[in-house]
């Protein structure tokens, strides 16, 4: 673990969500356990609240980047909660640790275009490829939901099957 000065101002603490970031081996899945947590606890959040925190935590990244003189550092884990939450928006409760756990799956394997999104200098590279992940989790979702749960094998058996 690197410490620089700047990891207790706003943009420090705000990167690394507090200590959470710096606290284990793996602080994106425990980034992303923690926004899930939260996620349940406040029963969903607003997209205006999403919003915020991707603009906010674009900014916060992109200063802590530059003040750890590393790309993408680890603890930034800003980016992990944004995807999180955008990976289980628009479902009920019941869903948020499938979104949790196939924003993981995406995350940690990177297909295409999450990997690309990486490339993308400071902040925005850091957060983008999490945002494209949580939507890409996020559509998933809701192509297995309507499939296995709300007639959508029915349909393609109907449309296909004759």
């Amino acid at each position: 673990m690197i410490l620089i000065p700047e990891m207790k101002t706003w943009y420090g603490m705000t990167a690394t969500v507090g200590t959470i970031g710096r606290f284990s081996r793996m602080p994106g899945t425990l980034g992303s356990m923690v926004a899930c947590a939260v996620w349940i606890m406040f029963g969903g959040l607003p997209i205006w609240a999403i919003a915020a925190v991707i603009v906010i935590g674009t900014v916060a990244a992109d200063k802590y980047e530059k003040a750890a003189k590393r790309t993408d550092p680890p603890e930034v884990v800003i980016d992990e909660v944004a995807g999180c939450w955008i990976s289980c928006f628009g479902f009920d409760m019941t869903y948020a640790i499938v979104g949790l756990f196939m924003f993981r799956i995406i995350d940690i394997t990177k297909p295409f275009p999450v990997k690309q999104m990486e490339k993308l200098p400071g902040g925005v590279g850091i957060m983008a490829d999490d945002i494209v992940g949580g939507v890409i989790a996020n559509l998933l979702i809701r192509s297995i939901k309507w499939v296995f749960f709300d007639g959508g094998l029915q349909w393609i058996y109907e449309a296909f099957g004759r």
